[in-house]
This record gives structure tokens, C-alpha cells and sequence, in this order.
């Protein structure tokens, strides 16, 4: 009985550390492929949701925190950094809570607009941490004239409703088709 369970521990501590080295190379690939600043950040938060599905969300903040912790000293792309910590790398764990108790309580669509307004605080507050801390001049956000943030922020709100639908979509797939070929029970 006690082998059981240092097995199962063992394998808990093996899978979290598989996901957090995953997550990590698509962190560190940001510094060799342009657009890696926004898809790979996207990519690696998604990775959460498997350690969310099998272990909770309280091991899915331990990850969550490795992961920010060794991107913060590691990658070279600091602005993908801060869209992790900021939201994708939490976001998995937060929509599992969202889906499964507030809109059970509130509804689908309370459900819905608390994402967004998530999203959005998350977007604004990274476009300022990355203008201030990372001393982005306001004229690199200025394309003929026109302040394009709020234009950044509209699209992003349609890229966020995809990347929500996707989060759902990866974790479908995970439970059916992935689940038992990589976690033994």
C-alpha cells in the first residue's frame, strides 16, 4: 500500500516537471520566432490544463510559479514573459474555476463577461508593465497618427474568445484521446 502511494507521487512529481520543462521550451523558443511573443505563452498555458485536469488546481499554481520563475531569469523575450504571467499561464486554472462553480451559480453569460473583464485588466496591465518596466517609447504604439492599443486590445478580445474555445477544445481532446496513454493509473 505505501508503494502505491510514493508511486503515485512520484508520478505526480514527474508529470509537473515534464509540463513545466515543456512549458519552459516554448517560453525560451519566443526568442527565435517573431510571433513566438504572443502563440508560445498561448501554447505553454495551455500545457497547464493537463495538470489542472489530473492534480487540481493547487499543483497547477505550483507549475504556474515554476514556470514564471525560470521565464523570468531564462527568456530572452520578456514581453512573452509578462503575457504569461499575466494571464496565459494562469488562465487554464482560472477557466476550470469559472466553468465549474461561477457559471453554475451565476450562468453562462456572467460566466462569459467575468472572462473578459479578466482579460481585458490582464491585457491593460500588461501593455503597462511591458510600456513602463520595459521603457517602450509611446510613439512605437502610433501607426500613421492613429493610437493603435485600443485597436491591439479589440482584436485581442477576438484572439481571447479563440483561445478560450481552444483551452476547451485541448482539454476534450486530452481526457478522450491522451489521458490514458500518458497517465497511468
Amino acid at each position: 500500500m505505501r508503494n502505491k502511494g510514493i508511486r503515485k507521487s512520484t508520478m505526480r512529481v514527474a508529470v509537473c516537471s515534464v509540463i513545466s520543462a515543456l512549458s519552459l521550451v516554448l517560453m525560451l523558443l519566443t526568442g527565435f520566432v517573431p510571433i513566438g511573443t504572443y502563440a508560445f505563452p498561448c501554447f505553454a498555458g495551455m500545457l497547464l490544463v493537463t495538470i489542472v485536469i489530473e492534480y487540481g488546481w493547487k499543483w497547477a499554481v505550483l507549475v504556474y510559479a515554476v514556470i514564471s520563475v525560470l521565464s523570468l531569469f531564462l527568456v530572452s523575450d520578456k514581453e512573452a514573459v509578462v503575457f504569461f504571467i499575466m494571464l496565459f499561464g494562469y488562465y487554464p486554472m482560472l477557466k476550470n474555476i469559472i466553468e465549474s462553480k461561477f457559471q453554475k451559480k451565476f450562468g453562462r453569460i456572467a460566466g462569459f463577461v467575468l472572462k473578459f473583464l479578466i482579460f481585458n485588466a490582464a491585457a491593460v496591465a500588461a501593455f503597462l508593465i511591458t510600456t513602463f518596466l520595459l521603457a517602450i517609447p509611446a510613439d512605437e504604439y502610433t501607426l500613421f497618427g492613429f493610437y493603435v492599443p485600443w485597436v491591439f486590445l479589440l482584436i485581442g478580445n477576438i484572439f481571447f474568445a479563440l483561445y478560450d474555445y481552444a483551452v476547451t477544445v485541448f482539454a476534450a481532446q486530452y481526457v478522450c484521446r491522451l489521458r490514458d496513454k500518458i497517465i497511468r493509473k
